[in-house]
């Protein structure tokens, strides 16, 4: 089953044979890019690496095709003249935002997989710890996890239980999620926790160890993020609040002095940097936000 990748014009499927005189490209631009596929499928996306950069390719020239006539239909229909420079430059633009934005999309899959399994690691891995001290088998502990609401962690603790009940050993299994998840916090319990199974370590007390390690660790994100905000406060009120009052009172005061005047556009033009200002800022704390669940 394809998933169904942004900005390409097509299903996925359809894409795929519409892009195979761009594999060979695609196959020269994936040397490059050795880690690409592992990405691929850390984002379950089912295509191969020179598949996805042809696909690539692909939508890079629809959309610069499809922008440019469309404004040539344009400029022929409105007899507007020297519309050719700008046909390209818009053309172009589009299409490179495209490739960019899929060629990035495996990594932003990762990232929101990665960041949807670590806000609720912590606390699934006290319940483990709960119910593997309370006498309860791994296999069994792991089951409890998948069903309970943990989100992401519970979906792929899942997959493993799913997995272990077809005939795989637990620890395979774990090993095959360890190499899905990019998460360093969720790694190194996983691997924590293999290793305890092999050794025959007591693993209530290395789950005790992972949730106290864990918890400490997110204890100093929580406080380099508080300490983080007051800057960034400062920063808004500067930037969103005095810069553009003082900034209007001394265009006011200009314009009295020059004779220059002020229109409404320039106060339309000033709002609307300060509503993009706004939503920038806004994506700037949630991304500096550690990933935990309160």
């Amino acid at each position: 089953m394809y998933k169904i990748i942004p900005f390409v014009p097509f299903p996925t499927r359809t894409a795929l044979k519409a892009s195979r005189s761009f594999v060979n490209i695609g196959s020269w631009i994936e040397k490059f890019s050795p880690g690409f596929e592992l990405s691929l499928k850390q984002a379950e996306i089912d295509l191969r690496g020179k598949e996805y950069f042809a696909i690539a390719l692909f939508s890079f020239f629809f959309w610069f095709s499809i922008v440019f006539s469309s404004f040539v239909l344009i400029g022929k229909l409105f007899d507007i003249g020297r519309l050719l420079l700008l046909s390209l430059s818009v053309s172009l633009a589009i299409s490179v935002l495209a490739f960019a934005y899929i060629l990035m999309y495996p990594k932003l899959i990762i990232t929101r997989r990665v960041l949807d399994v670590e806000k609720n690691l912590l606390y699934g891995l006290r319940y483990l710890s709960i119910q593997v001290k309370s006498g309860v088998p791994l296999f069994d502990s792991l089951v409890s996890v998948s069903k309970q609401n943990y989100g992401r962690l519970s979906e792929e603790i899942g997959n493993c239980v799913k997995k272990v009940s077809t005939g795989i050993p637990v620890t395979q299994a774990l090993e095959e999620l360890v190499l899905k998840i990019p998460s360093l916090h969720f790694r190194r319990s996983m691997w924590q926790l293999i290793n305890s199974m092999r050794t025959g370590t007591d693993l209530g007390d290395s789950l005790d160890s992972m949730v106290s390690s864990l918890s400490s660790e997110q204890g100093v994100a929580m406080r380099r993020y508080g300490s983080q905000l007051s800057p960034l406060a400062m920063m808004y009120m500067m930037l969103a609040i005095i810069i553009p009052s003082l900034g209007i009172t001394f265009l006011i005061i200009l314009s009295s002095f020059s004779g220059l005047p002020i229109t409404k556009n320039i106060f339309w033009m000033i709002l609307a940097v300060l509503i993009v200002f706004q939503f920038a800022f806004i994506g700037l704390i949630k991304s500096r936000r550690p990933p935990i669940e309160i």
